[in-house]
């Protein structure tokens, strides 16, 4: 009597067990999520903490490629001005350069004129450091304002899923190792593309 008694306890505790393991594994909160890979994976919202792939997040953000593509048309526009301006003062030089060689000018207009064109190239360097010096900066602007609109996202994002750190995580950045489950770049990029695509409609 005692060994069926002490049997049917064993058993009760395993099924007790089993039931408690079933019902705390089944009840994950999970979401299935496509990997930049392409494969099928698991977001895991039982952690309190998450993280972005933010190379990937800002390279397919409509916002960035939008913007990126603004300043691209204006860096070719500069790039076509600055080339305008070269070709005009390469002339110009091989003009003065003739006319030198002809002696078709004085040893003074020569030298007048080699002054002026030495002052156009001095502005030459100018208008093509400051442009180049404008786009760098305009460049670092569009990557802030895009990172900021990403954060106030997150913000938004959060209040539904509550984690306590979402981590940004780039190839050879600090973060070393993450669990995959942890990922929620592509959940996250698709709620900054539909934002933004209400706000261009």
């Amino acid at each position: 009597m005692k060994k069926l008694s002490l049997w049917l306890n064993v058993v009760l505790i395993l099924a007790v067990a089993g039931i408690y393991f079933l019902h705390f594994y089944e009840n994950k909160t999970t979401k299935s999520e496509v990997s930049e890979e392409g494969a099928v994976q698991e977001i895991d919202r039982d952690y309190a903490i998450a993280y972005v792939n933010i190379d990937t997040l800002v390279r397919n953000y409509d916002l960035f490629v939008d913007k990126m593509d603004e300043l691209t048309q204006k860096r070719n526009e500069s790039e076509a001005e600055l080339q305008i301006q070269s070709r005009t003062f390469e002339k110009e030089v091989r003009d003065f350069q003739d006319k030198v060689t002809k002696g078709l000018i004085t040893r003074a207009k020569a030298q007048m004129l080699q002054q002026e064109l030495a002052q156009k190239e001095q502005q030459l360097y100018a208008m093509r450091d400051n442009l180049a010096m404008q786009l760098s900066e305009e460049e670092q602007v569009m990557y802030r304002q895009v990172l900021n609109e990403v954060m106030n996202y997150l913000e938004e994002y959060n209040t539904e899923y509550n984690y306590k750190y979402i981590f940004s995580n780039t190839f050879g950045g600090q973060l070393l190792y993450t669990d995959k489950s942890l990922n929620i770049t592509s959940d996250v990029l698709i709620g900054l593309n539909e934002k933004y695509g209400k706000t261009k409609e």
